[in-house]
């Protein structure tokens, strides 16, 4: 029998088994898949995740997990860190060791994060305005281009604060943002937030508010007090604004010192090494903060993701080759199975070594089909794995 007449009948008995002929070309390619596929995800991850701490000196914040205080700082994901007085960074920065940029990443808007920070972030991450200006008033808000993309907004529209509960008994109201800017697409978490002023952020957080002037209120929303009080007392009846426009923008006020108010981080661009140094050594014997290296800490993370990657392998490769014996188990087991058909095979004029091929474009077949269809599935992989590794940062 020439090679024609194998093709066919080889391809004739993969027809009428082919539930039998899917499931063994299903198992071999996770065979290939697995072990390599993991791979290309690590090391997609690990060069989007680097690169941003590359790109980031060293963050300040308050004493506690240095990768939790990282992934704040860096991709806006810990919301609940602990906070730290912004008279830390205000030290910093008088002190001429390094330029600071305060980040206060606490809430959200629609699943989105509201990022308080300052003009020299944008500046700093190198990210420019697509559509509409940069912030310049309390109230205003600039959108990264998923945000404006997924929400179909434009500078002129509103964006509206999530509260943290749905029956906030402090009276802290959402706040209503507008828009003036949407930025161009950096293909970094920057996509997916949402920015504003420092001070607009304390606002969504109940510590600066805005009402009419306690003056021009009635008795029934004023607190009785003594006759030699020289303030007056508002009580809880008192609607505060829920957005800042021209004509309320100078009732909102801020009580007590803006030192203490908190942020949850701050990045800090030294001027050399000499005052990364003397920075380093100094947040180091200093036990209620703590300065990290973003690129160390992802360092120390991928080392570990790196061990537990190679016991996975390990795991994965084992396996790989249990799916392998069985699979030579099953060709055999086929093989004796169709003895009644290589009989009639044999009766008609094929010699052993025909009967032999036929077991082995049955095999050559599944695993062929398995290493296109991972091959494959490695592409479709390697096409959405920056968007997929986007999607989860933001």
């Amino acid at each position: 029998m020439n090679g024609k007449g194998i093709v066919f009948l080889g391809f004739r008995y993969l027809q009428r088994n082919r539930v039998k002929t899917l499931l063994l070309v299903a198992a071999f390619t996770l065979v290939w898949l697995l072990p390599s596929g993991i791979g290309l995800i690590v090391s997609r991850v690990e060069v989007q995740l680097r690169a941003r701490a590359m790109e980031t000196p060293l963050l300040l914040g308050q004493a506690g997990s240095p990768l939790e205080l990282v992934f704040n700082g860096l991709y806006f994901t810990r919301p609940d860190l602990a906070t730290l007085p912004s008279r830390e960074l205000d030290t910093i920065a008088e002190s001429g060791l390094a330029s600071v940029i305060p980040l206060y990443a606490r809430f959200s808007a629609g699943g989105h994060r509201i990022v308080g920070t300052s003009l020299d972030y944008f500046d700093f991450r190198k990210l420019t305005i697509r559509e509409g200006r940069p912030l310049l008033w309390l109230g205003e808000c600039v959108v990264g281009a998923d945000v404006a993309e997924k929400n179909g907004v434009r500078p002129g529209d509103a964006i509206v604060s999530t509260p943290e509960t749905l029956f906030d008994l402090a009276g802290v109201y959402p706040l209503k943002m507008t828009v003036v800017g949407v930025l161009e697409s950096s293909g970094s978490p920057d996509d997916g937030a949402i920015f504003v002023d420092l001070k607009t952020a304390w606002i969504i957080e109940g510590l600066g508010h805005g009402h009419d002037e306690a003056e021009s209120l009635g008795d029934d929303q004023r607190i009785k007090t003594v006759e030699k009080e020289s303030s007056i007392r508002l009580n809880a009846s008192v609607v505060e604004y829920n957005e800042i426009n021209p004509d309320n923008a100078d009732q909102f006020h801020f009580h007590g010192d803006l030192s203490d108010y908190p942020v949850t981080g701050a990045i800090l661009i030294p001027a050399d090494a000499k005052n990364q140094a003397l920075l380093k050594g100094r947040y180091t014997a200093q036990g209620g903060l703590q300065l990290v290296s973003p690129a160390e800490e992802m360092d120390e993370l991928f080392a570990t993701v790196f061990s537990v990657q190679r016991f996975v392998l390990w795991l994965l490769f084992a396996i790989g080759l249990a799916t392998i014996l069985i699979g030579a188990l099953v060709f055999l087991l086929s093989y004796r199975l169709r003895r009644d058909e290589f009989l009639h095979l044999r009766h008609i004029g094929a010699d052993p070594v025909t009967l032999k091929a036929l077991v082995a474009f049955e095999a050559a077949f599944v695993v062929l089909s398995s290493l296109v269809v991972s091959s494959l599935s490695l592409l479709v992989i390697q096409l959405a794995a920056p968007g997929v590794i986007r999607h989860f940062l933001n």
